[in-house]
C-alpha cells in the first residue's frame, strides 16, 4: 500500500522537486507551504509521515514540531535542514523528530530514511532499541528525561555500529578490539544494550535484562 508523505518548506523549488522524485518513487504527496498550511491539512487527512525543513518563514520548523508532539501527534518526522552538525540534530530529535537530515542530500538517501521511519512504527519490522538514535549520519542517546547526546564514536566503530543495525539483529565481523571499544563506549551510556560473539560469524547486538544481566534477542 502506497504511503502518504507531507512535505513541509517554504522553499517553492525544493518543494516541487522532492513532490515529483517521491511520486516517481509511488509515495502520495500532499505538500505545505508553511506550518500554518500543514497544520490545516493534518486536521483533515492523516498522512503517514512528514518530511519538515527547520527554517521557515513564520512558525519555523522546530516550533511546529514541538506543539505537534504537545498535541499527540506522534506521526514520523524526518527534519530537513542546511543546520547540520550533532547539536542541531539533538536540538531536532529532542523536539520530537525522528531523523534529522542535513542538505544537501540525496533524493535516494531520503526515501531510504522515509523506509526507515516507517519501519519503526509500532506493528511493523523491528526499530532501533530504546535509547539509541541514528540520524544525520550520526549515533545518539535518548536519556529517559529525553535529553540526547552524542554517541562518540571512531570511523571503525561506526561502520561496525551501522551494521548490527542495518537491519537490526543483523551479525557483523569486526575486529576484536574495535569490538571491545564499542561495548565498552555502550556499556557506559546505555545499561539495556550489550554486543555478544557469535563463535565464527562476528558480533551481535543485544538487550540485556538489567535485573539479571542476561542478553536477550533484539
Amino acid at each position: 500500500m502506497n504511503k502518504t508523505v507531507l512535505i513541509v518548506d517554504d522553499d517553492d523549488l525544493l518543494r516541487q522537486t522532492l513532490a515529483r522524485g517521491l511520486r516517481n518513487s509511488e509515495f502520495y504527496v500532499v505538500t505545505a507551504n508553511g506550518a500554518d498550511s500543514a497544520s490545516d491539512i493534518l486536521k483533515r487527512l492523516t498522512v503517514d509521515i512528514i518530511i519538515l525543513d527547520r527554517m521557515m518563514v513564520g512558525t519555523d520548523g522546530l516550533s511546529f514540531l514541538k506543539k505537534l508532539r504537545a498535541d499527540g501527534n506522534k506521526t514520523p518526522v524526518i527534519m530537513l535542514t542546511a543546520m547540520g552538525g550533532a547539536e542541531n540534530a539533538i536540538d531536532g530529535l529532542t523536539c520530537g523528530a525522528d531523523d534529522y537530515l542535513s542538505k544537501p542530500f540525496q533524493l535516494r538517501e531520503l526515501i531510504l530514511r522515509i523506509n526507515n521511519a516507517l519501519r519503526h512504527i509500532p506493528g511493523n519490522l523491528p526499530k532501533m532499541p530504546e535509547g539509541l538514535v541514528f540520524a544525520d549520519d550520526e549515533f545518539f542517546v535518548r536519556s529517559t528525561d529525553g535529553r540526547m547526546a552524542a554517541l562518540a564514536l571512531s570511523g571503525e566503530e561506526k561502520r561496525l555500529m551501522q551494521n548490527l543495525t542495518t537491519p537490526i539483529g543483523n551479525i557483523a565481523p569486526a575486529s576484536p578490539m574495535v569490538a571491545k571499544r564499542l561495548r565498552n563506549k555502550l556499556n557506559s551510556v546505555l545499561l539495556n544494550l550489550d554486543i555478544v560473539t557469535v563463535r565464527g560469524r562476528g558480533y551481535k547486538l543485544v538487550r540485556t535484562d538489567t535485573n539479571n544481566m542476561k542478553p536477550e534477542e533484539i
